[in-house]
């Protein structure tokens, strides 16, 4: 048995910051145009919760916990669909700042970020505001869902300024941490309970969430203004009595402060958190290192070859051809190229092994962005951080075998030698149409500290001359020793 190298994917709270990691670097790489529109998809999104939200309480006769309750829960369904939808919600962008804190993107790269996904949800919100004003949603119940709405817009204005910040910082708290619950699965279903509750809690108990607030309060600024003098006299009310939802009061009052609580409470509570908590506890990112054995190879004694000629050191390509984590990915194509690979080991300023990089995360990257790359786009932003490493002292033969030989394919059977699968097909068919998931190309180490790689053209070319005289691969003492047998 020979063993190779695998940095390991993070467990337990670290795989979950991980892929927030992974959640807030993806935030940086959408082009403007798809960010904004994603952007505006979240805020029509959010305001058609909120105009759930004042269906299922208008009227209601439950009582001031349940009704908020009720509502609240119709409230969830914005964030399912943001969450299920791949929308941009600004609340839950915020969590970019782990993307600075890990130093791959520059401030104004965050800022940029921000700002795209807040107009984008601002327009989106304002959008649903003039189609649900064309709809004339304010007029059902005889205007009580309107005298609904412009009650809900009006209390969001009476809070102090530092009143709307706490609530703000209490909000995105909720949200964030929804957001992060999120990551712990992949199924659409679980991500979708997952949210409801934390988005419940926030409705229910009148946190402040600034994307509601640019649906809820232009909405009730549209209806004190344009509803006509019908609707005034249905509900009992004059529009003077909300003289005060105005445009400057809404800014100054709720929306600064609202989005300021906003950040403080995912930026800061939930992903800076996190990151200050676990960070300092884990070992260097690049190194979580764990043996992963490798079948045994076995070869007739007519294709001796001695492990001092088949070591992959003598047949790898140098370490010169490996990446850096701050390169760019334009210059890293280039290095590619110059050394025809499909793919690199990625070090970082120490020299140490961090992840790997290959034109498929390049391919990736280039279809979810529609084509229109991010030139300033660095080679860790797209690399893979989990990297099957190999041995200098490891034989060719060996990795060769493990390279292209699934043995549960071929010879399926448990540990225990009681079969798995049923066949009536040789050792040599299924190893023939067998599907192996392997890298093709691999870091080889030494002592921790790259000094090469080896690819599967490589270990061909190691392995050709088996088709050829074996004599010219032998050392000389064994062609001696062949020769006087």
């Amino acid at each position: 048995m020979v063993s190779a190298t695998q940095i390991k994917k993070p467990e337990g709270p670290a795989a979950l910051l991980a892929q927030a990691e992974e959640y807030a670097v993806s935030k940086t790489r959408k082009s403007t145009r798809m960010a904004i529109g994603l952007a505006m998809m979240a805020g029509l999104f959010i305001g058609l919760a909120f105009v759930f939200y004042l269906t299922v309480t208008t009227g209601s006769n439950a009582g001031w916990g349940i009704t908020r309750l009720l509502g609240g829960l119709a409230f969830s369904m914005g964030l399912i669909l943001v969450v299920l939808g791949g929308a941009e919600l600004f609340t839950s962008t915020v969590l970019s700042m782990l993307a600075r804190a890990n130093g791959k993107i520059s401030t104004a790269g965050l800022l940029h970020t921000w700002a795209r996904v807040y107009l984008g949800n601002l327009l989106g919100a304002l959008l649903l505001v003039l189609i649900v004003m064309t709809a004339g949603l304010y007029q059902l119940d005889d205007g009580q869902w309107g005298l609904n709405a412009l009650h809900v817009a009006q209390h969001k204005l009476h809070h102090t300024w530092i009143q709307a910040f706490a609530l703000g910082v209490l909000c995105n708290l909720l949200v964030c941490l929804a957001i992060w619950m999120t990551f712990t699965s992949q199924n659409p279903l679980t991500k979708a309970v997952m949210v409801i509750l934390p988005v419940a809690m926030f409705v229910s108990t009148g946190f402040e969430h600034s994307v509601a607030n640019m649906f809820m309060v232009p909405l009730g600024m549209s209806i004190a203004t344009f509803a006509p003098d019908s609707f005034w006299q249905a509900v009992g009310a004059s529009p003077d009595a909300f003289s005060d939802l105005n445009l400057a009061r809404f800014i100054s009052a709720n929306l600064i402060p609202v989005t300021l609580g906003n950040i403080l409470g995912g930026a800061g509570l939930v992903g800076m958190g996190y990151w200050l908590i676990i960070n300092p506890e884990r070992e260097k990112k690049t190194a979580q290192i764990a043996s992963l054995a490798l079948p045994s190879a076995s070869y007739s004694e007519s294709a001796i070859m001695t492990q001092e000629t088949l070591t992959i050191e003598k047949h790898m390509k140098p370490a010169q051809c490996a990446l850096n984590a701050r390169q760019y990915v334009a210059d890293a194509l280039e290095k590619l190229n110059q050394y025809q690979l499909s793919g690199a080991p990625v070090l970082d300023d120490d020299g140490d092994l961090v992840g790997f990089f290959s034109v498929q995360d390049v391919l990736v990257d280039l279809w979810w962005n529609d084509y229109q790359p991010d030139m300033d786009a660095k080679v860790e932003s797209l690399m893979r951080t989990e990297v099957q490493t190999v041995d200098a002292d490891q034989s060719v033969i060996e990795l060769a075998q493990y390279m292209s030989i699934d043995n549960k394919v071929v010879y399926p059977v448990s540990d225990t030698g009681i079969a798995t699968h049923f066949t009536n097909q040789s050792a040599l068919e299924r190893a023939k149409t067998q599907t192996v998931s392997r890298p093709y190309i691999y870091p080889v180490m030494r002592d921790n500290q790259l000094v090469g790689v080896i690819t599967r053209a490589d270990v061909v070319r190691a392995l050709a001359p088996l088709y050829g005289n074996a004599m010219d691969i032998l050392p000389a003492d064994a062609k001696e020793g062949l020769v006087t047998a």
